[in-house]
């Protein structure tokens, strides 16, 4: 297989690139009756900005809706002529508790892919990973930087702890043999600087070997939970102690998945009582594809060849589906399929629904896009789950 064939298999499953089809319950896309059309074809992550507009962008422009997504502004561009970058569809979006909207990315511009069957491994790959900030509500940016220039995988997620440190997840790409690793880039000066955690390489061999694609939130006890995506049939955690600094505890999560990335978050709209006096955290929503379609036990499994994986795994993406926890991820509820790909002829990404972005628009309303398959639904939480009081 040639190199250019090579990466756009790889790029298939780890987001570099995207061949969306939009679709609304049609043309093989199956949703929930709960699901809705959302009225725009933009793809998240999704931010809130000046209390009431939403800001989402692309590889070149940001854009702002003032009306919940019916209609969007032109396109302001993100980067100047000069500057070689072009950003990614795998990317993370926040905005901040003071309102500095920051995005980390990767940049397309730069990217090269080496592997070779023969090393089993891809030396000079290089796909870096910048990062950037606006304290103009996305009108303009400042503070470019790129954090590392080793072949990154995609940035899935963001957050801000409650002491206001910002963390992103991101990857490398280890050698001899070549396989994917997890880290965190962690900031407390309103992102004008960050600090690289440890990585996380739990070994493993081939171009979608490793460990990729975390995503993460913050425990009521202040702790920084990450899921990560794996080829051993689950997710594993990682906890950090001191805001993703460092990533002490590692372990499987009992928490089934496909090789494909899950995106976490904690809800803001429901359940403030802990029946103490005190505030109770949102509940946990989580969103994936699972191993095996609804109510299977098998699926065909890829790799096991070191080119591929180390382990067969099952790549398992036509079915999304969604669970919600009430304490804090120690248990799940039954997850629901909300997307199913219904063209069973369909090849490559084309058949699939993955790459999930979540966005909590308003109290209790989802936005749910993914990069793969075209989703563009919204939904309503006490549609899924009973409201806590």
């Amino acid at each position: 297989m040639s190199d250019s064939v090579q990466f756009r298999v790889i790029a298939a499953i780890i987001g570099i690139t995207v061949t969306p089809s939009f679709v609304h319950g049609n043309e093989g896309l199956w949703l929930d009756s709960r699901l809705h059309p959302l009225p725009t074809e933009k793809l998240g992550p999704f931010v809130r900005i000046n209390n009431d507009d939403v800001l989402a962008i692309d590889e070149s422009a940001s854009y702002i809706s003032s009306d919940h997504g019916q209609t969007w502004s032109p396109g302001r561009p993100l980067f100047p002529d000069e500057q070689n970058i072009r950003g990614s569809n795998e990317r993370a979006l926040f905005c901040t508790q003071s309102g500095v909207v920051i995005v980390a990315f990767m940049n397309l511009a730069a990217r090269h892919w080496t592997w070779s069957d023969q090393l089993g491994d891809a030396l000079e790959a290089r796909l870096p990973t910048y990062v950037m900030r606006s304290v103009e509500g996305g009108k303009t940016w400042q503070d470019i930087q790129e954090m590392h220039n080793d072949c990154s995988g995609a940035v899935r997620d963001m957050i801000q702890k409650q002491d206001g440190r910002i963390i992103f997840t991101a990857m490398k790409l280890s050698h001899n043999p070549g396989r994917h690793s997890v880290l965190t880039y962690s900031s407390t000066d309103d992102c004008k600087s960050w600090t690289a955690s440890n990585l996380i390489d739990l070994g493993g061999a081939g171009h979608h070997g490793g460990v990729t694609e975390p995503t993460l939130t913050e425990l009521p006890d202040g702790r920084i939970w990450m899921l990560i995506r794996t080829n051993w049939g689950e997710f594993w955690s990682a906890y950090s102690h001191d805001g993703g600094q460092f990533w002490r505890v590692i372990h499987p999560s009992g928490v089934a998945a496909s090789s494909a990335p899950g995106i976490l978050r904690r809800l803001t709209s429901v359940g403030t009582d802990d029946g103490a006096g005190g505030k109770r955290a949102g509940r946990l929503v989580l969103i994936g594809n699972r191993p095996y379609p609804d109510g299977k036990t098998a699926w065909p499994l890829s790799g096991g060849d070191n080119r591929w994986s180390a382990t067969p795994v099952s790549n398992h993406r036509e079915e999304l589906s969604m669970a919600f926890s009430e304490d804090d991820g120690k248990t799940w509820g039954e997850p629901v399929v909300i997307a199913r790909r219904r063209d069973t002829n369909a090849v490559g990404s084309a058949r699939w629904v993955a790459y999930p972005y979540l966005f909590e628009t308003s109290p209790s309303e989802l936005w749910i896009t993914t990069m793969q398959g075209g989703l563009r639904a919204r939904l309503k939480v006490p549609d899924f789950v009973q409201t806590r009081k």
